[in-house]
Order: C-alpha cells, then sequence, then structure tokens
C-alpha cells in the first residue's frame, strides 16, 4: 500500500506536466506560427521479484516473472511541425511558408534564430526586422519612398518606387531546415535554435530541395486543435481523478490496519 501512494504520486505529477503542455497549447491558439506540444510519457523502473525465465524446478521454467511497476513520468516535450491554416493579411510584408523551412533572424548575440512567423515589419532604418525588432538573415533594406514591396514565392525582394518602371531588387530571403525540427530548442518569442538533436540547418531559397514556398500577404496560423485539445484535457482530468482515488484507497487500507491491528 505504501508503494501505491508512490506510484499514484508519479501519476499525479505526470498528469500535471500534461495538462500544463495542454494549456500552453490552448493560450497560444492565436500565435502565428506557432506549433503545438505533445507530452511523452514512460513507465519507471521495476522491481522484479521473479525473474521470467527463471528455473522453477530442474526441469521447469517460469513463463512469466514478477514485476512491479514503479510509475511514470513525462520524459519529453515533442513538437508537431504540421502546418497550419494559411490566413490572408493583404499586408505587404507578412509572409507565410508553404511547406518546410524557417526564417532566419539575427539575434542581439551574433547567433541565428529560427522562426515560422513571418510577420515582419521595417524599423527606423529600413532593415526588415520580425516583431521584437530583430533583423531578419540575410539583411534586407527597404529605401525610403518605395511605394509598393513585392516578395516573390522563390524568396525575391522588389520595391518599386514612385516615377520608377523597373522595380529595384532588395535581396532574397532565405529558408534554414533541419533533419530533426522536433529537435530544435524554444527559446520564446516564436523563435526556436538548433540543438544537437536538431542538426545543423540546411540553408536553401524557398521552394527548391524541399522548401516550402513563400507567400507575401498570408500568415500561417497556430496548428492547435481547440477539439483535440479539449479532449487531451478532459483525458488528463479523468486521469488524475483515477490517480487521487489510489492515494485515497491507499490512505483508507492503512488506515483500517492502524485502527484494527
Amino acid at each position: 500500500m505504501i508503494s501505491a501512494l508512490y506510484v499514484s504520486k508519479t501519476g499525479l505529477a505526470a498528469q500535471d506536466k500534461q495538462l500544463s503542455t495542454i494549456s500552453n497549447n490552448l493560450a497560444n491558439t492565436g500565435t502565428v506560427g506557432f506549433k503545438r506540444d505533445r507530452a511523452m510519457f514512460e513507465d519507471l523502473l521495476y522491481q522484479v521479484q521473479r525473474q521470467p525465465g527463471a528455473k522453477e524446478t530442474q526441469d521447469s521454467q517460469l513463463p512469466s516473472g514478477l514485476q512491479l511497476g514503479t510509475g511514470t513520468r513525462v520524459v519529453a516535450t515533442q513538437k508537431q511541425f504540421s502546418q497550419g491554416n494559411l490566413q490572408v493579411t493583404e499586408q505587404p510584408l507578412d509572409v507565410a511558408i508553404n511547406g518546410r523551412g524557417f526564417l532566419q533572424v539575427l539575434q542581439a548575440d551574433g547567433t541565428i534564430a529560427y522562426t515560422r512567423n513571418g510577420q515582419l515589419q521595417l524599423n527606423s532604418e529600413g532593415q526588415v526586422v520580425n516583431n521584437d525588432g530583430l533583423v531578419l538573415e540575410p539583411a534586407i533594406t527597404v529605401p525610403q519612398g518605395a511605394s509598393k514591396i513585392t516578395i516573390g514565392k522563390d524568396g525575391t525582394v522588389n520595391a518599386y518606387t514612385v516615377g520608377q518602371v523597373t522595380p529595384q531588387q532588395l535581396g532574397n530571403i532565405t529558408l534554414a531546415d533541419f533533419v530533426n525540427p522536433a529537435g530544435l530548442q524554444a527559446i520564446g518569442g516564436n523563435l526556436f535554435v538548433e540543438s544537437v538533436a536538431s542538426g545543423n540547418a540546411q540553408q536553401g531559397a524557398p521552394g527548391e530541395n524541399g522548401m516550402g514556398a513563400l507567400l507575401q500577404g498570408n500568415l500561417e496560423s497556430s496548428n492547435v486543435d481547440i477539439v483535440e485539445e479539449m479532449v487531451n484535457m478532459i483525458t488528463t482530468q479523468r486521469a488524475y481523478e483515477m490517480n487521487s482515488k489510489v492515494v485515497s484507497t491507499a490512505d483508507q487500507m492503512l488506515q483500517y490496519i492502524s485502527q484494527n491491528l
């Protein structure tokens, strides 16, 4: 009964982390480019009291052993990089990646971070930046007086100025991809940084070598499915209640022993 208390305690802790994961997903249903997390569970070590296959007699073996589990834990939260819905905004600096790949921004410490959030803006110097003011990499500067900006599916950025028929090419947006995007480390602000698990970034032009195409005037919505998250929340709540019931039952059994023996 004492062991049952500790086993159910691990279940309560694991379901609490599961609920935290679900709540974060629901909180980010309106976050552009957000990718939902999935909590992954594993069972803990087993107390082997009778080894499977051990000799019972000289001529017989145990067909199964006696193994008592010690509970569960959340071993990982995995990002799900499925495509989110595309939302038309008609804003010239909004871009959505239709397929694989990440936009690259330069952080204050000089390292590169990666994002699926294509809400881009201009800073005071005309540089294309994200919502936190981080400069897009490679840098693109829009000249003063530009009346129209176009971003092609291949990442080519052009600007039209008043009185000019021929557009001025400002540069090209390149994307980065990873062998294992789920291994990227999320650092907040819709940003990821590469890790040993993700592998090194592989850069390429949009629409080529498996990279997604850029869609100007669109944004990628969060890929959180509210109905699925609500179902997961109900399942988590019931699992938490059942583990709580185990604690209550074990307590009642211990109470019975203490009062009657």
